[in-house]
């Protein structure tokens, strides 16, 4: 057996381990929480504008903000870069 037939098997018995509540090794990642109005308020924008400059919708923006949705995958990308440097995507976004 090769290699990678020996990493998949014991993959999947560590999912179906897991998937019993047996304890196993796996290591579970929980993102950190993110505060989308602070940083919505930091820019100094209105949910309206920030929503317009950064094709979010304002409903959605307004789930994240009051916590009835979380933002995932490309949208936790996208507030993490608007928190550290909203303007390297108002610049991408402009060319």
């Amino acid at each position: 057996m090769g290699q990678a037939f020996i990493e998949i098997k014991e993959g999947l018995e560590a999912a179906i381990a897991h998937a019993k509540g047996e304890s196993t090794n796996a290591i579970e990642y929980k993102p950190e929480k993110i505060d989308v109005k602070a940083i919505r308020e930091n820019t100094g924008m209105s949910q309206q504008k920030f929503s317009s400059v950064f094709g979010i919708s304002v409903g959605t923006l307004r789930h994240w903000e009051q916590g009835l949705r979380t933002p995932r995958g490309p949208a936790r990308v996208l507030l993490k870069v608007v928190q550290y440097n909203p303007n390297a995507i108002i610049e991408a976004i402009k060319t």
